[in-house]
């Protein structure tokens, strides 16, 4: 069963626990069956890689992905990452920022 997320992708997210808590990044791929986002330049991993006919193989630095519950939407106006609510308008739902209620989506 897929669950929803509370991210996007191409959102800019705030971490808020594990080692790269406070960092801020834009998310590259949303892994809805695991409950699970890659976030640029973030959470970097090492891959040892054997040689192929197409890559020369050793060892590659990656993004590993991080549980969606361990980040937030970035607001731009508070300058830190918060919860959203998501509002009903003529055209669409738009995901809010709960303290200062700016709309997050473009």
């Amino acid at each position: 069963m897929l669950e929803v997320c509370h991210v996007k992708k191409k959102d800019l997210v705030q971490v808020m626990t594990g080692k790269e808590r406070g960092k801020t990044g834009k998310v590259l791929r949303v892994h809805h069956k695991s409950s699970r986002v890659v976030v640029e330049k973030l959470n970097i991993i090492k891959r040892h890689t054997r040689p192929t006919g197409k890559t020369p193989g050793g060892i590659v630095e990656k993004e590993a992905p991080i549980a969606a519950s361990n980040v937030l939407l970035y607001c731009e106006k508070c300058g830190k990452g918060r919860r959203t609510v998501v509002k009903k308008s003529e055209k669409a739902k738009l995901r809010h920022c709960r303290k200062c209620n700016t709309a997050l989506d473009k």
